[in-house]
């Protein structure tokens, strides 16, 4: 029986194990954190990822090992390594860690990004900006996600500020691009060299956090597609990456900028659970498994919100005609994602009277 190990018990995790179970996989997490969602599905190691003895006990019996987040240790992953294959590589996770680095990657890649400046003091700082101008954005470099060490720079005023709250660890200031739509595209490829491509997804974040994604994105076109996909295919390859790589955009006009990129599966891609034929989850799977990769074609047209902060009554979400509800079984707190709801829908004015239900739903339970 295969057994696949994931570093991180959280609703990653959990949904990977949901579309393995179908295949006949087993699974076993490796996670800290005193509240795990995944645990509810599989066999949970609770210890450290930098303990050495704990790390060979989960590596016992594994076939394959990946992660469900990027900032696991990349020295976990490297120690893993020793003893099992983990997918994808710890290349992907160290590019993926280091904005800059990331960054600097996308460049040399030939993905086109915003004006970008490291930051390692102040005087660096005020560099950057006489070159970038305003508005900016002031990020750590590491660690950061859902809006997580970041500060805007609108104007001189807010440098001072900015530099004091997040100085003393490694920065980068990047322009703040006006664009059109914020997309992203998930691409997946297998040991054996498959790739598939999802439609492109446009998203929504709101206080730094992903809110809503729609598929396919009505920012969308053929040639931002086309575009979308050459970028990640040479990443892919570059990186001699296997699973699922998730790369945000700002789209201004026919033009992709690369944000950023996430070497797991990832929130701007759930919707796939029921909008594809094959999810995001199970290609990973399939991929890190070198097992024939699943089609990635839209099922209908989709939309997936997250569930942020508290959750609405269950019988009034399950009301909803067409709408999937997925609960990580997380205790409430504010920003905190607790669960998701995708409704797959192919006729325009149904999907839009749902959704417009759905969002009062959202809207009274945030009041």
């Amino acid at each position: 029986m295969e057994r696949v190990g994931i570093l991180g018990a959280g609703q990653l995790g959990r949904m990977l194990a949901l579309a393995g179970y179908p295949l006949g996989l087993r699974f076993r997490f490796l996670d800290p954190a005193p509240e795990a969602p995944a645990e509810q599905v599989g066999e949970r190691v609770r210890a450290a990822f930098d303990d050495s003895n704990a790390l060979r006990a989960f590596a016992h019996d594994l076939t394959v090992a990946t992660y469900e987040f990027e900032n696991v240790p990349l020295e976990a992953v490297q120690r893993l390594s020793q003893w099992v294959t983990v997918s994808p590589n710890p290349l992907a996770l160290e590019v993926g860690q280091d904005r800059l680095r990331e960054k600097e990657f996308f460049t040399r890649m030939g993905l086109p990004v915003p004006p970008f400046a490291p930051v390692d003091s102040l005087s660096d700082l005020e560099r950057a900006l006489t070159r970038i101008g305003f508005p900016a954005m002031l990020k750590t470099r590491r660690l950061g996600y859902d809006g997580k060490g970041q500060a805007p720079l609108w104007t001189q005023g807010d440098v001072q500020p900015a530099w004091e709250r997040l100085r003393g660890q490694p920065l980068l200031a990047e322009q703040l691009v006006r664009f059109d739509a914020e997309l992203s595209i998930l691409a997946v490829r297998s040991a054996r060299g498959e790739l598939r491509y999802y439609p492109l997804v446009e998203n929504r974040h709101g206080g730094g956090i992903l809110r809503r994604s729609e598929v396919p994105a009505p920012h969308g076109s053929p040639t931002l597609q086309r575009q979308a996909e050459q970028y990640a295919r040479a990443i892919l390859e570059e990186l001699n990456y296997v699973g699922v790589l998730a790369i945000e955009f700002f789209v201004i006009g026919e033009t992709l900028l690369a944000n950023e990129m996430a070497p797991r599966v990832h929130n701007s891609g759930h919707w796939s659970i029921e909008g594809a034929v094959c999810s995001q989850f199970e290609n990973h799977l399939r991929a890190i498994l070198d097992w024939p990769l699943g089609s990635t074609e839209l099922v209908a047209p989709s939309v997936m919100y997250n569930l942020i902060g508290k959750l609405p009554p269950l019988e009034q979400l399950l009301s909803l005609p067409g709408l999937h509800v997925h609960l990580y079984g997380k205790s409430a707190r504010p920003a905190r994602k607790l669960g998701h709801v995708t409704l797959v829908e192919a006729d325009a004015v149904r999907r839009t009277e749902v959704e417009q239900r759905l969002r009062q739903l959202l809207l009274d339970e945030s009041a």
